[in-house]
């Protein structure tokens, strides 16, 4: 939960080491360790994101600059939010850091709360139910398999930031426009 919250915590290691010690010992039951995986999951990224509701625009405002996050930069993040955080939410689950960030950005971002809640909650049944699962069935084998495969989702998921980032800034200036031209037409613009 604290992970899904914005914390840089192990949570992986720590569902994947919980559901070793079910398979292993039998002393807790493997359906529990997974609802309180996922519900941990869903818990932490919506805390997370009303964190980001709260705060996060404000302080991305004041210091976003320093970084490059100039309020036409604000104005497309939150219109990417509202045409694709669906997916961004969803997959951002799979991917260390993004998962780590994902709740608080959408947050952030003004992300309708309703579309996170069904987005996130299916990112967490399947990345919290699908880890905790997979390790207990496949035992001890998971150790040998979970490190190849966090290295490629690892790529990929990096590989997918870049181009994201490739594309935006290479369409930022038309992006912005259907950002500013979106804002105009609804009766609540996409204001920063």
């Amino acid at each position: 939960m604290l992970e899904s919250m914005g914390l840089p915590l192990p949570a992986e290691s720590l569902i994947i080491t919980a559901a070793l010690y079910c398979a292993t010992t039998h002393r807790l039951d493997i359906t529990w360790v997974a609802v309180a995986a996922v519900t941990g999951a869903i818990m932490g990224d919506n805390f997370g994101y009303l964190i980001g509701r709260a705060l996060g625009l404000k302080i991305l405002q004041k210091y976003g600059i320093k970084i490059g996050l100039t309020s036409d930069r604000l104005l497309l993040g939150r219109y990417l939010f509202r045409r694709h955080g669906n997916v961004v939410v969803f997959l951002g689950r799979f991917v260390a850091i993004l998962r780590i960030f994902v709740a608080l950005l959408a947050g952030a971002s003004h992300m309708p709360w309703h579309s996170f809640l069904l987005y996130n909650a299916l990112g967490g049944m399947a990345w919290a139910g699908g880890y905790t699962f997979a390790t207990y069935y496949l035992g001890s084998r998971i150790l040998n398999v979970t490190g190849p495969v966090a290295i490629a989702m690892g790529c990929v998921g990096g590989a997918a930031l870049l181009a994201g980032f490739l594309f935006i800034r290479k369409n930022e200036k038309k992006l912005l426009d259907e950002a500013m031209v979106q804002a105009r037409s609804e009766e609540k613009p996409l204001s920063v």
